[in-house]
C-alpha cells in the first residue's frame, strides 16, 4: 500500500513528509510539487463550483500518484497497485460518503486499487472573479488527436453565428502543444463565424519531491485523462452543458489485441461504463458532470468520412493529417524529432486504417516510410504490427464482447456489431 497526500497548504506539506510514502503540495508558490498557470482554486477559469475544484484535486492527486509509483513488469505480468490516497478538499462531508464508489471507477480506468480520505483545506484568499466572455454553447476536449480535432470541427460547423465555441487542452509532452495550437488556428478559419476560445493547461507534476529528491516517474499514466475530464468539466460549468469528449467507439471500448494488452497497453479512458460511472459519482457529490462521447457509436474510418462529407476529401485530408495520432510523444529521447509519428504503433496503425476506410490521403509523415532507415531501430522497437495483423484476421466473437464490462443500456449486439466493423477496416489495410 502506497499513502500518499495532496495538500494544498505549504506547512501541512512540511509536518506530514514523514506520515506519507508521497506528499503532493498545490500551490501557487515555487514550493509546489507543479509546473503550469493553474492554482488549486482554477481561478483561470473564472468562478468554478466548489465541487469540480475538489474534483480537479482528486484527478490530480490520483495522477501523481499514479506517476509516481513504479509498475513491477509490462505486457501480461502488468501488475496493479494499492493506493492510499488523502486529498484536501473545499467539503469532505459531500465526498467522503462516496469514497468507495469513486474508488472502483478510478480502479476501473487505472486497473490498481484505491481507498480515499478527504480532509478539509484551507478557504481560498483570493477574489474569485467571473470570466469576461460569453458562456459557451458547446465545449470540447481537443488533445490534438484525429478524433477530438474532428469532434471540434463539426461541433464548430454547427454552432449558430457568434456562438462560442471552448476548447479545453492539457499537455505532458511539450511536443503535444503545437499540435493543439495549430488545430485551433485550422479551427478558426474553417468557421469564422463564431468565437473560439482555447484554454491550454499544463499542469504536471516535478521531477522532484519538496525534499530535492527525485520522484518516481511510472510511463503508462493511464489516469492523465481524469484529470483532462476533471479540467474541462470545470471549464463547462459556467454552462451547464455537458463536455464532449470525442473518441471513435471501437477505441474506447478496446478490445485488447491478446492476452498482452490487458495491461499498461490497454486505456479505458472513454469507456463507456467508466464514463457512465463518473457521471453518477460527480452527480451525487453535486459537481458538474455531463460527459459525452459523439462518436461513441463510430468506428474511427467512419469518424473520418463525417469530415470529408463536410469539407471535402482534400479538405479532410489537410486537416487530419494536421492531427497526431502516435502513442509515443517520448520519441525526442530515441533521438527523434519531438512531435513525430512513428507510424507502427497502435494509434498510428488505426488512423492509417482509418484514412484507408475512408478514401482519404494521409499526408502524415511517417517514421516507418523513412528511406534513409535512420529512424529503424526506433521503429522495430514500437512495432505492434505482427500483433495487429494476428488480431484483425478474425472476425471478433461475442466472447470478447461479454469480456468488456458494458454499463447498463448498451447493447451487447451493437458492441459487437462495431468491433467487428473497427477489425475490417484494420483488416483492409494491413492485409
Amino acid at each position: 500500500m502506497t499513502a500518499c497526500l495532496l495538500t494544498i497548504d505549504e506547512q501541512t506539506a512540511t509536518d506530514e513528509v514523514s506520515t506519507f510514502d508521497e506528499v503532493f503540495l498545490w500551490t501557487r508558490s515555487a514550493k509546489s510539487t507543479y509546473t503550469g498557470t493553474l492554482d488549486p482554486y482554477l481561478s483561470t477559469f473564472g468562478t468554478v463550483r466548489q465541487e469540480n475544484i475538489d474534483f480537479a484535486r482528486v484527478a490530480l492527486a490520483v495522477f501523481s500518484a499514479d506517476r509516481s509509483m513504479l509498475r513491477q513488469a509490462r505486457g501480461s505480468d502488468w501488475n496493479d497497485r494499492d493506493f492510499e490516497l488523502t486529498v484536501e478538499v473545499i467539503n469532505p462531508a459531500l465526498w467522503q460518503p462516496h469514497a468507495a464508489e469513486l474508488a472502483r471507477t478510478i480502479g476501473f480506468l487505472t486497473g490498481d486499487r484505491w481507498s480515499f480520505t478527504f480532509t478539509q483545506a484551507a478557504p481560498s484568499t483570493a477574489d474569485e472573479m467571473e470570466l469576461d466572455e460569453a458562456a459557451p454553447a458547446a465545449t470540447v476536449l481537443l488533445s490534438g488527436g484525429a478524433d477530438s480535432a474532428t469532434g471540434a470541427l463539426l461541433t464548430a460547423l454547427d454552432l449558430a453565428k457568434d456562438s462560442t465555441l471552448q476548447l479545453v487542452s492539457h499537455f505532458s509532452a511539450t511536443s503535444i502543444s503545437p499540435f493543439q495550437k495549430e488545430l485551433v488556428k485550422r479551427l478558426k478559419k474553417a468557421a469564422p463565424d463564431i468565437t473560439i476560445v482555447h484554454r491550454q493547461t499544463n499542469l504536471n507534476r516535478t521531477a522532484k519531491r519538496l525534499d530535492g529528491t527525485r520522484f518516481k516517474s511510472e510511463p503508462s499514466s493511464r489516469s492523465r485523462s481524469l484529470l483532462f475530464l476533471a479540467l474541462g468539466l470545470a471549464a463547462a460549468q459556467r454552462s451547464g452543458k455537458p463536455i464532449l469528449i470525442p473518441e471513435n467507439g471501437f477505441a474506447s471500448l478496446n478490445p485488447p489485441l491478446g492476452p498482452e494488452r490487458r495491461g499498461s497497453l490497454s486505456t479505458h479512458t472513454t469507456h463507456p461504463r467508466f464514463l457512465t460511472e463518473l457521471q453518477e459519482v460527480l452527480t451525487k457529490v453535486g459537481a458538474h458532470g455531463l460527459i459525452e462521447n459523439p462518436f461513441q457509436q463510430l468506428t474511427k474510418g467512419q469518424v473520418f468520412r463525417q469530415v470529408a462529407h463536410r469539407i471535402g476529401e482534400d479538405g479532410a485530408s489537410e486537416y487530419l493529417s494536421a492531427t497526431n495520432s502516435c502513442s509515443h510523444t517520448d520519441a525526442r529521447y530515441s533521438g527523434v524529432a519531438a512531435g513525430s509519428s512513428c507510424g507502427v504503433c497502435f494509434g498510428c496503425l488505426v488512423r492509417r486504417a482509418s484514412f484507408h476506410a475512408a478514401g482519404i490521403t494521409d499526408t502524415t509523415d511517417y517514421l516507418c516510410n523513412d528511406a534513409t532507415g535512420r529512424y529503424a531501430n526506433f521503429v522495430n522497437q514500437k512495432s505492434i504490427i505482427e500483433a495487429m495483423h494476428d488480431f484483425a484476421m478474425e472476425d471478433p466473437k461475442p466472447r470478447m464482447v461479454m469480456k468488456m464490462s458494458l454499463p447498463e443500456g448498451y447493447s451487447p449486439s451493437d458492441a459487437l456489431e462495431l468491433c467487428r466493423s473497427g477489425v475490417g477496416e484494420l483488416r483492409a489495410f494491413l492485409s
